[in-house]
């Protein structure tokens, strides 16, 4: 099934109910006053972040959700029902804003509170509230106001601690079956990888972190070819990219280079700031490269690189390197928790 991210919905959120005229009518008290009773306030709109959704692909069949009305007043100073409240599940890391001014409603971040969007009217007053010493009887009352109401967009970001960064078949899938219990598809061919995979690596008691493998980018994503940035936007929540590049003996040191040198093109042109994220080189497939040869690969690619930040030797298939590589990153996300 091919990852739902982005929805469009209609919410309005319920009126306030009218308060009424009413005069106390009892056989033997023929001066009652005034009991009209206030309306209900209308239900509101909210919504609430679950872990168990992972896409918002629920809202391809119900993109309405409005709340109830407040009920009118009675007689008898009786105030009419309160609407009933609508609350929306949503993926964690949702986000929401306003269709036509693009403005930010909510960031579904935990599954905290749920968050207001669309506020419910406020009741009418019945004529009991126009009572005073000069007005015994008053025939005024007044209508609830209207309740919120929006055309929004919902766009879901992956929340992730690290993001697999790479060329399709780079090994990011192999990768995070290795040190999660994800089991994303695995296959010899381009785009194997159709939606984000989320995975929880465990280092070690009360240490642990979620990775997140992004499908492969190609040349012109930024642009929208391939998969596109339908994707490059989940990268931008986590704190920690590594570059995958696999150094299979049959490409060449250059080839690598190049391949690498696009994916950094790419970032650049979709967000500097995603560029400029902490980012790591993870050299993968060891095990299909002569053990004497290693070296010198490894060391080609980097330098072709320029690199000079971590470089990781690993082989996701047979686990080679990726402990040091998992303990690595656990120390770097509890040092910088502020990224």
């Amino acid at each position: 099934m091919k990852f739902i991210d982005e929805a469009n919905i209609y919410v309005k959120a319920g009126d306030g109910g009218n308060g009424i005229v009413s005069f106390r009518r009892e056989k033997y008290i023929p001066m009652g006053g005034p009991d009209g009773g206030d309306g209900g306030d209308g239900g509101s709109v909210y919504v609430i972040g679950s872990k168990d959704l992972n896409t918002l692909s629920d809202f391809r069949h119900t993109r309405r959700f409005v709340a109830q009305r407040g009920a009118n007043g009675q007689g008898r100073n009786c105030t009419g029902a309160k609407g009933e409240d609508v609350v929306i599940e949503v993926p964690l890391g949702t986000m929401i804003t306003t269709l036509d001014q693009g403005e930010l409603i909510a960031d579904v971040a935990s599954e905290a509170e749920p968050i207001l969007i669309a506020r419910g009217g406020f009741h009418g007053l019945g004529n009991t509230r126009y009572k005073s010493s000069t007005n015994r009887a008053p025939r005024q009352c007044s209508k609830g106001s209207k309740g919120e109401e929006f055309n929004l967009r919902l766009e879901l970001k992956v929340i992730a601690d690290v993001g697999l960064l790479g060329m399709p078949n780079a090994g990011k899938s192999t990768l995070i079956r290795a040190v999660s219990a994800a089991r994303p598809k695995v296959a010899d061919y381009p785009f194997t990888t159709l939606h984000p995979n989320l995975g929880v690596v465990s280092v070690s008691r009360h240490r642990s972190f979620v990775v997140a493998d992004i499908p492969g980018l190609i040349e012109g994503a930024a642009d929208g070819v391939g998969l596109g940035i339908q994707f490059l936007k989940h990268l931008q929540r986590t704190r920690l990219l590594l570059h995958i590049i696999d150094v299979m003996p049959d490409a060449s040191a250059d080839s690598a280079v190049a391949s690498a040198q696009k994916i950094l093109r790419e970032l650049r042109r979709y967000d500097e700031s995603l560029y400029l994220k902490p980012r790591w080189l993870v050299l993968n497939k060891l095990d299909l490269v002569p053990a004497d040869q290693r070296d010198s690969v490894c060391a080609d690619i980097t330098a072709g690189l320029n690199w000079d930040g971590p470089v990781y030797a690993i082989s996701a298939l047979d686990r080679q390197g990726v402990d040091p590589l998992c303990n690595d990153i656990m120390n770097f996300l509890e040092n910088h928790e502020s990224l």
